[in-house]
Parts: C-alpha cells; sequence; structure tokens
C-alpha cells in the first residue's frame, strides 16, 4: 500500500513538471528570444492587421501577382500533408495536365519548355509558402504584361526577395514578394 502513494506523488509531480513547467518555460524563453517566429511568423500590412504568414502558402487569385506552388489539399492548413501519389497516379497526372494548361494559357509568352516544375507539383506538406527564382522569372512576362511594370524592374524585385541558407536550395516567398509587388502597383 505505501509504494502506492509513493507512486502517485511521483506521478503527479511528473505531470507537473513535464506536463506544465517545462512547456510554459519553453514558451517563456521563445516569446523573449524570438516573439516573431514564436508567434507563427505572422505578416501584417500597414494597418496592423494579419495578411498571412511567412510558413504557409496561400492562393492569389489576381493573375497580376506572382503564384506560389500547387496545393492538394486546397490550402487548408488543419489537413496539410502530401496525398503521396506515385508518379504514374492517375489523379496526379490529371492534375499537372490540368495545371500545364493553365500555365499555357495565363503565360502564353513563357514556353512549357521554361516552365520550372515546382509550379505545376506540390512540396511535401502541400503549402510551401516559397518558390524556386526560376519559377518566379518565368512569371514576369505576364506580370509584366497586365501591370505594365517593366520586367528589368520585377526581375530586380525577384532577386531582392531571394534568400539561400547554408544548406538550402535560393527560394523566394511569394507572400512577401506579392506584398512590395503590390506597393508598386499603387
Amino acid at each position: 500500500m505505501k509504494e502506492i502513494g509513493v507512486i502517485f506523488r511521483i506521478s503527479l509531480l511528473l505531470m507537473l513538471v513535464c506536463g506544465l513547467g517545462y512547456p510554459l518555460a519553453l514558451t517563456g524563453i521563445s516569446q523573449a528570444a524570438m516573439p516573431g517566429k514564436s508567434n507563427g511568423s505572422l505578416v501584417y500590412d500597414r494597418q496592423g492587421n494579419v495578411i498571412g504568414s511567412e510558413l504557409i502558402g496561400q492562393r492569389f487569385r489576381d493573375p497580376r501577382l506572382f503564384q506560389g506552388r500547387e496545393s492538394s489539399i486546397k490550402y487548408d492548413a488543419a489537413g496539410s500533408g502530401s496525398p503521396n501519389e506515385a508518379p504514374s497516379n492517375p489523379d496526379l497526372l490529371k492534375r499537372k495536365k490540368a495545371s500545364i494548361e493553365k500555365w499555357k494559357e495565363e503565360n502564353p509568352d513563357v514556353p512549357i519548355s521554361k516552365l520550372p516544375v515546382d509550379l505545376v507539383t506540390n512540396s511535401a506538406s502541400g503549402l510551401d509558402p516559397d518558390i524556386s527564382p526560376d519559377g518566379a522569372m518565368a512569371q514576369i512576362p505576364r506580370i509584366s504584361r497586365l501591370t505594365g511594370l517593366p520586367e528589368k524592374e520585377l526581375v530586380q524585385l525577384v532577386h531582392q526577395h531571394t534568400k539561400s541558407d547554408f544548406l538550402s536550395e535560393p527560394r523566394v516567398n511569394v507572400l512577401l514578394l506579392n506584398i512590395d509587388l503590390k506597393e508598386k502597383l499603387k
């Protein structure tokens, strides 16, 4: 009987330390050390309204803006994850063909041979916020035609938003790129 009391007290102590103390300590440290990242890397407009997160891809319906990667989950962060379809899967092939046809229709100035694969495939999460610099560059003729902005200015904008870390491929965050593009359109 004596052991049950000891087991109960140890269990209660471990639940308090591991289930309450440790998470609160880590939350406090992360809030103090990097509040922006620990709150989801949110992006705000000039009025202070949240317009998105640097970490989650969004759909941009305006053809004058840069478009991100395809999402097989309809940009629903609650259901993120890849459908894990094989390259020969009929659903995946159908989606890729539809994406290519849409590309041809919206970007007649850019041949299919110049279409970067990341613009017609989705990432593992289905919510990738970034595209390759080639993916952004391939969209410049369409955006220039629809906005009247010179291609040279759009190329500079893409270069400004191209990031690369020590171990990562160069990438362009579509949300941040489009925010700056919208500023130029005002």
